[in-house]
C-alpha cells in the first residue's frame, strides 16, 4: 500500500498506490469499504482524516492500511483484539 511518486525536476504530482499483489488490494479495499460503514473504530478513523481535510480516497487508502497493520498483528498474536 505504498504510495509512487510521480515527480521529475520541480514538478510534483499525485501519488498512486500501485505494484504487489493486485488481487490483495482489492481484497483489501472492498474490506476497507465495508469497515468504514460497520466497523467503529474504522468510521471514527476514516471520518478524522476526512474531517482533518483529507481527500475521500486517500482515507480510505489509510484504512486500508491501518487493516493491513491489524492484520499482521492477529498473524502475530491470535489473541490481538482491535479497541482504541
Amino acid at each position: 500500500m505504498a504510495p509512487f511518486a510521480h515527480d521529475s525536476g520541480r514538478r510534483h504530482r499525485c501519488r498512486h498506490v500501485r505494484g504487489g499483489r493486485h488481487s490483495v488490494r482489492q481484497v483489501l479495499y472492498m474490506a476497507a469499504v465495508s469497515a468504514i460503514r460497520c466497523n467503529p473504530v474504522m468510521r471514527a478513523f476514516y471520518r478524522r482524516l476526512v474531517e482533518a481535510g483529507k481527500l475521500k480516497k486517500i482515507a480510505l487508502i489509510a484504512v486500508m492500511r491501518q487493516m493491513l497493520h491489524a492484520l499482521n498483528l492477529l498473524a502475530a498474536n491470535p489473541n490481538f483484539v482491535l479497541v482504541r
